[in-house]
């Protein structure tokens, strides 16, 4: 998997490296921003969130006004421990935080929070993963102080993958039921492992999940743009969305950080200090295999981008479950010869 991703990487700078004329080295100095002592850059607009004191008022008694929380919160550890134990299960993580609400939602209650943040998850017969990342997603979102959501989008039927469909169904569907300012991209296997990796967005696309351990801690190329990413709304919309055409494994990354470049927008990113994530290890996943049209995709997208994405209604909705850790979204996204397959 690490070569194929590196093949990617490859492709994707030479498409870069064609369709600009700047050096190489002074596009990745443009495009990609890793400040060495700041966090990621954030927008620290003050939202004024609807009380969370909404019970009837008495004649005379004034609603309570509640703070905003403060804009670096006091709560943050840093660097976290992981460990995974094996009698883990989903009735223990939703006996562990019982502060979450129906469907994943969780907003702190003795201050407004400054942020509203969607996580989707891409999602298909990874029930252990998806365990143990909200084992852990759940306190470190809390600890940022942060109003979020978890939005798991599942795959219906065993076809092959297609989790960019299932991001672009899964950002259809949050911004349905509320007005996100901030729609995570979260991989299930992948976790976050130092709080100071703020969950909200910048002035432009955020790449957050730069070191993996599986990596050894560092970028495996320099315009890698894989595992957990970050749009505003108006940003995945001025992407048109992610491409629709990438079923299997491979590239489709590459492709959101061409898409990217071609709106005229830079990444930003969080230090390797902070931007640490461990992945868990795990098999290649069946029906998701390698996919071998994935470098005739990445070398058409300049051409396809605007066409292909978030402008094309690729799925269906079969069942919407608000369960006690998370939202899930079940969709059917088709195979390549349509939405409907073949009987």
């Amino acid at each position: 998997m690490v070569k194929s991703k590196v093949v990617c990487g490859f492709l994707g700078l030479f498409v870069y490296m064609v369709l600009s004329e700047l050096l190489f080295l002074d596009y990745l100095q443009k495009m990609f921003q890793s400040p060495k002592k700041k966090n990621i850059e954030i927008s620290r607009r003050n939202y004024m969130y609807e009380s969370y004191t909404d019970a009837p008022l008495t004649k005379g008694q004034k609603k309570e006004v509640i703070p905003l929380c403060p804009i670096t919160s006091p709560l943050l550890r840093g660097p976290i421990n992981l460990t995974f134990p094996s009698e883990l299960t989903f009735a223990k993580v939703e006996q562990k935080y019982p502060q979450v609400e129906l469907g994943g939602r969780y907003r702190p209650h003795d201050c407004q929070a400054r942020h509203r943040t969607a996580i989707i998850i891409p999602h298909r017969d990874r029930e252990l993963h998806l365990k143990f990342l909200l084992y852990y997603l759940h306190p470190f979102l809390q600890r940022q102080q942060l109003d979020y959501s978890i939005y798991v989008i599942h795959q219906a039927g065993n076809y092959t993958f297609n989790k960019a469909r299932l991001m672009n169904a899964g950002v259809r569907e949050a911004m349905q039921e509320r007005e996100w300012e901030c729609l995570f991209f979260h991989d299930v296997d992948l976790i976050p492992i130092d709080d100071r990796n703020n969950y909200v967005c910048g002035s432009n696309p955020t790449h957050v999940a730069i070191a993996i351990n599986k990596f050894g801690y560092k970028l495996p190329y320099d315009a890698y743009f894989g595992g957990v990413t970050a749009f505003t709304p108006l940003q995945y919309s001025k992407i048109n969305g992610f491409p629709n055409n990438y079923w299997g494994w491979g590239c489709e990354d590459d492709d959101i950080g061409l898409r990217v470049y071609l709106a005229k927008m830079r990444v930003l990113r969080p230090s390797l200090e902070v931007g640490r994530y461990n992945m868990i290890r795990h098999r290649h996943d069946k029906g998701n295999t390698v996919n071998r049209l994935r470098s005739k995709y990445l070398v058409k997208a300049p051409e396809n981008w605007k066409r292909d994405g978030l402008n094309k209604d690729m799925y269906e909705v079969i069942s919407r479950e608000r369960l006690p850790l998370y939202t899930n979204i079940t969709v059917n996204v088709g195979t390549p010869a349509g939405l409907h397959p073949p009987p």
